[in-house]
């Protein structure tokens, strides 16, 4: 990649990096409450207010559905979001996740994934995000503090886009890289201001017939998420959904346009397929488990085991048609979930990609995995047994429990 710049080594918790990206982004506007383990990011990002150091309005609010409701109110005028919660703050967001999204404003929110009560645990499984999956917002999930830097700052352009136009989650692990020190590579302010660029409005037809940028302004007025009976609300909806699918392609050219100045890529931009184009066993994660899980991946394969990993990135819009392709060769499949579907048997993600395989070429075994909740360390060894029961389904033919929980006492 000839085009790399020149890029600045600092030592950062992922909550730092998060903040530290929106800081060279050019924000606008941050409403935010501060919530375990996210609060270090606001945190962090109103000491860059208080020193002079950006030229944000930022907002404290009297609690996360307030500071969305500023967000979105801010984003409907034209101007550059942000927020960032976790656990019960996104859960409190519930109603405005929906409004930010139906009246296509592009806020970026980054959750420090959090157990959900009761009971109270303060420590990250995937239930706060996976539990907004259908509310109409982009979700992206990082595996390490510098991939969390460099999401943040696809996710503006992602979300702004015109053919867009929808608000973006970047999901990170609670404490196992909130609170970790590590290295991240900065890219220089101007680099960074250049790529995000200037956010640009889409011309629509006022109700005096004439042509205006899609905001809210006094001088040519026009109305957002108003009352739409049902011979409107249908198409609304349609659109937000065809939205979705245009991100896709979005995601990765900014993923790619961005690799092209970082020297860093992660997949395609929606998933990061490793050792697995001749994979027989694979397991399917998202998040900080997938370093694990690439170590373990690597001493299988020292054993002589066609093991592979596909980590998501992307998990909304969910990329069917690629997944399909990237798990083709594989036999035998462990979905992993770090939250539960109650009643619904199986976790979340397990539920989408046994769907994305269900018309596949291919039809694989598949299982599900449930582990790590409330931050329940997941070891090497544990990991391994995944592997080693699709192994033996392999062997077998026959999967004995299609649902199964890692590291339980029962």
């Amino acid at each position: 990649m000839k085009n790399v710049c020149k890029q600045d080594l600092m030592a950062m918790n992922g909550d730092e990096a998060v903040a530290y990206a929106v800081k060279q982004a050019d924000v606008d506007v941050v409403a935010a409450y501060p919530i375990t383990p996210q609060t270090i990011i606001v945190e962090k990002f109103s000491e860059y207010v208080a020193n002079g150091e950006v030229e944000t309005e930022f907002v404290c609010t009297e609690s996360e559905h307030s500071a969305l409701t500023a967000c979105l109110a801010a984003a409907v005028t034209g101007a550059r979001t942000f927020t960032a919660s976790a656990s019960a703050g996104l859960a409190l967001m519930h109603e405005m996740l929906f409004v930010t999204s139906g009246c296509r404003a592009p806020v970026v929110m980054a959750i420090a994934n959090r157990a959900l009560s009761a009971p109270l645990n303060i420590h990250g499984d995937h239930s706060d995000t996976m539990a907004q999956r259908d509310s109409g917002w982009i979700q992206l999930y990082v595996e390490n503090a510098q991939e969390a830097y460099d999401s943040i700052i696809q996710a503006f352009r992602i979300a702004e886009d015109l053919q867009v136009l929808l608000p973006a989650m970047v999901g990170l692990d609670g404490f196992t890289l909130s609170h970790s020190l590590e290295n991240v590579n900065g890219l220089p302010d101007e680099v960074v201001k250049k790529f995000v660029g200037v956010r640009e409005l889409p011309l629509v037809a006022t109700h005096e017939g004439k042509n205006a940028p899609f905001k809210l302004d006094p001088e040519k007025p026009m109305t957002m998420g108003p009352i739409a009976f049902p011979d409107y609300y249908f198409e609304f909806k349609r659109q937000q959904d065809e939205a979705m699918k245009n991100a896709l392609s979005v995601i990765q050219r900014v993923h790619d346009e961005y690799a092209e100045l970082s020297g860093r890529s992660y997949g395609n931009g929606l998933f990061e397929a490793y050792q697995l184009d001749d994979a027989e066993v694979a397991a399917v994660c998202l998040g900080s488990t997938a370093g694990t899980m690439k170590t373990v991946v690597d001493e299988l394969r020292q054993d002589g085991v066609k093991a592979g990993l596909l980590r998501l990135r992307t998990f909304r819009p969910l990329p069917v048609e690629e997944l399909q392709k990237a798990l083709s060769h594989a036999k035998a499949i462990a979905v992993m979930d770090r939250s539960l579907s109650f009643g619904g048997n199986g976790g979340a993600v397990f539920h989408e990609i046994r769907h994305v395989l269900y018309d596949a070429a291919t039809h694989p075994f598949v299982v599900n995995y449930v582990y790590g909740l409330g931050g329940r360390d997941s070891s090497p060894k544990e990991l391994r047994v995944i592997y080693e029961e699709l192994q033996r389904i392999l062997q077998t033919k026959h999967v004995e429990k299609t649902i199964n929980y890692l590291g339980l006492r029962e």
